[in-house]
């Protein structure tokens, strides 16, 4: 990727790093320990996952796959408990010193990105909070998404659909047609289900399909 690509990428990052913290400030204790869209995560404990993400080099992450014997909810497990704070207030202070972090495990900056976008949507959909990731920030997710299995499956979740964007330029595959926002269309082929209930199209019970047969 170019270097003037992958700036912006990193840029976007920020943006998004930033626009969850301010959402983050004004939680409630009771919020904090919300439900997520992440698995058996709550609020408190995606943010941490977020603030490892973007603390783990290379070497680093080897290391940890290594004494987790290469189980990745394991790894996931430990580093999330290492960056959580003794409360939120401090769990919020250390994902905010991060929020500038271009460290990474591989220079895929799209699937960085697209880590940020998504749990931010983990967190904010449960607790009906109204921001989301902007478009410019989605759209390079979307096509990283539909042609890669990279930290979700969602090159194998979209595969033989046609998928396109009601609100961007995104447009990728061949197939049985799903359309919606950017936003639905990303969601959706990171495997979180409710999203799928905002799209269009003949591919929609297809890809239904698939997203409750992974979670299962």
């Amino acid at each position: 990727m170019a270097k003037g690509q992958d700036d912006h990428l990193w840029a976007l990052a920020y943006a998004e790093r930033a626009a969850l913290a301010e959402d983050l400030s004004g939680l409630t204790a009771d919020q904090w320990g919300h439900d997520t869209l992440c698995g058996q995560w709550d609020v408190e404990e995606v943010v941490a996952h977020l603030t490892a993400a973007a603390s783990l080099n290379r070497w680093r992450w080897m290391r940890s796959m290594l004494g987790a014997r290469v189980r990745v909810d394991v790894h996931n497990q430990r580093r999330m408990i290492e960056h959580r704070g003794a409360t939120p207030a401090e769990t919020l202070d250390r994902f905010r010193a991060v929020i500038g972090s271009t460290t990474a495990t591989s220079a895929h900056t799209p699937a960085y990105l697209g880590q940020v976008v998504v749990h931010a949507q983990d967190i904010r959909q449960p607790l009906a909070l109204p921001r989301t990731p902007s478009v410019d920030a989605l759209t390079p997710v979307a096509d990283f998404f539909a042609i890669r299995n990279f930290t979700v499956p969602s090159k194998t979740t979209s595969s033989g659909l046609r998928l396109r964007a009601d609100d961007g330029s995104f447009v990728a595959g061949t197939g049985l047609l799903v359309t919606g926002s950017t936003l639905a269309l990303v969601m959706s082929m990171a495997g979180r289900a409710p999203y799928v209930d905002e799209l269009d199209g003949p591919g929609v019970p297809t890809l239904r399909q698939r997203i409750q047969s992974a979670s299962v």
